[in-house]
Order: C-alpha cells, then sequence, then structure tokens
C-alpha cells in the first residue's frame, strides 16, 4: 500500500474560495480516477491556512497509471487552469509514503482498484 500526502499552503483569508474551487472542479475529477481519498483535513491550529490530504494506492505502479489517465482528462486540464488563474496555493508538497508494521490497518473498501 502506497499514501500519496498532501499538504498545501493557501493564501490568508482564501482557504474557502479553495475549498468552492477544488470541490467543484476537482474533486469530482479525482473520484472518477482515484475514489474517495483516505482523508481531506483543514488546519484549526498550527499552521493555518493548510489544507492537508491523503489518497491510497495499491502501490506505486496503481497511482502513476490512476494519475495518468486522469491527467488526460479535460476536466482536470480545466480545473489545473482555474486553480493558477485563482492564485490560492501558496506552495505544495507531497510525501509517498508506506504504513510502519504495527499502524492500524485501512479498511480494504478506501483502496480504489
Amino acid at each position: 500500500m502506497l499514501i500519496d500526502h498532501r499538504t498545501y499552503r493557501i493564501l490568508p483569508g482564501r482557504v474557502p474560495a479553495q475549498l468552492d474551487l477544488y470541490s467543484k472542479l476537482a474533486y469530482p475529477v479525482q473520484l472518477r480516477y482515484m475514489g474517495e481519498p483516505h482523508y481531506y483535513l483543514v488546519s484549526e491550529t498550527g499552521q493555518l491556512n493548510t489544507l492537508v490530504h491523503g489518497w491510497i494506492y495499491e502501490s506505486a505502479g496503481d497511482r502513476e497509471q490512476k494519475r495518468a489517465k486522469m491527467m488526460q482528462d479535460p476536466d482536470w486540464k480545466h480545473f489545473l487552469s482555474e486553480n493558477a488563474k485563482a492564485g490560492n496555493v501558496i506552495e505544495q508538497a507531497n510525501w509517498l509514503m508506506t504504513p510502519a508494521p504495527f499502524s492500524p490497518k485501512i479498511p480494504p473498501a478506501k483502496i480504489v482498484g
């Protein structure tokens, strides 16, 4: 199993706008290719104006294949264009991570194959 953990820093005051843009244009496309995320979180303390989400894949190859299909989707390209125009995102970081041996098991229903 592989988890793609992503963190986005958003301009102060623009989190609601980014969430609205994402929920309307990106989330439906990602659901088509990757299923529901394992988590999608908004910071309440610490580094504010931060969004974090994680997607579960069977393997690096599974992730590569699903993302390649998504990147060809005109709706995804539209989101990327609108997201760039909006200019809400300051910084993005992502880590590809695997669960530690003692980590609680993630229910198989979360893995979209």
